[in-house]
């Protein structure tokens, strides 16, 4: 198995850039939250159409101290009067609001997509491209790896883990195999568990179903499912009247999620009615489709293929 030694690849290329802008209808004396920094290329976007002198704010999170690092070693950044990095889970929007002052905002973005340099670094264990350690934090300082997740879960959990984040029609008999081989040996590196799950990989299917497998894993390792119903239900209290909410998912949960939450305010898509039988609800679905990127932007970014764009705007 080869290492990663690319060191051209970007950080991370956003996705559905100039669709999120449109969708956030950016205001140059607004405030703004990008829940999802990565590699700064939604940011840039929005501080360039954001005007201090008038207000003009944008607060960005992320986890990952990497990113956070990177950012703020862009001078142009860095100095950007509008600009405020915050190190922390966006599904602690609301306290950090407070916190830096910002009250309700006019916008909120999140990008659920993993950044391209995670994937790329073969110590952070997120691709099966790679050997390293089953590791998949975003937040190195958190407890749980995905080797402990697979040293701690019984067959029963992580075959739920397996089926429901990863979709994959055999997680039963792949959460088997693992919680058996880790009985003898940890189940701890990459290529320890491609070696234990590869009998039961279509050959003509494997990247789609490693892919699915190590999506499960991270997915339950972040915790990312909870993080984005946090952060939907906060959302109602962050967002001033006539806000945006624009989020981009690559998984059918976390986009059922989105979907449910638009369309009705709440988690399971749940109709409100008033006496009258008209539907009751603090938001107003822009996207009655989810906006998709075109062949073009595919075809420059593979990574994009997935992603998929809700907009609504709060009543």
């Amino acid at each position: 198995m080869s290492t990663a030694t690319d060191t051209t690849i970007p950080y991370h290329i956003p996705a559905l850039l100039d669709e999120t802008l449109d969708a956030l209808d950016i205001k140059p004396g607004g405030v703004y939250v990008d829940c999802t920094l990565g590699g700064g290329g939604h940011t840039r976007a929005i501080l360039g159409r954001l005007d201090p002198a008038a207000g003009g704010r944008l607060l960005s999170f992320d986890q990952d101290s990497d990113a956070i690092e990177r950012a703020m070693a862009d001078e142009a950044l860095a100095a950007n009067a509008a600009f405020t990095a915050v190190r922390g889970n966006f599904r602690y929007l609301r306290n950090f609001l407070r916190y830096y002052g910002a009250g309700e905002v006019d916008g909120i973005l999140a990008d659920l997509g993993v950044s391209f340099h995670h994937f790329d670094d073969p110590g952070r264990g997120f691709s099966f491209r790679w050997e390293g350690p089953l590791d998949m934090r975003m937040n190195r300082q958190a407890p749980l790896t995905a080797a402990a997740l697979l040293e701690r879960s019984d067959e029963r959990e992580l075959s739920e883990i397996l089926t429901l984040f990863g979709e994959l029609r055999q997680g039963r008999q792949m959460a088997r195999a693992i919680i058996a081989a880790g009985k003898t040996a940890p189940v701890d590196t990459v290529e320890r568990l491609l070696e234990v799950v590869r009998p039961h990989i279509n050959p003509r299917q494997e990247k789609k179903e490693l892919a699915q497998l190590f999506q499960a894993l991270r997915i339950a390792v972040n915790g990312e499912i909870e993080a984005l119903r946090s952060l939907l239900t906060q959302s109602l209290g962050a967002l001033k009247p006539g806000g945006r909410l624009a989020v981009i998912t690559y998984h059918s949960l976390e986009d059922r999620l989105v979907k449910n939450f638009m369309k009705s305010g709440n988690l399971e898509g749940r109709d409100e009615k008033d006496f009258f039988g008209r539907r009751l609800s603090p938001l107003k679905c822009l996207t009655s489709k989810p906006i998709v990127p075109s062949d073009g932007e595919v075809e420059r970014n593979p990574r994009s293929r997935s992603a998929k764009l809700r907009v609504a705007v709060k009543l």
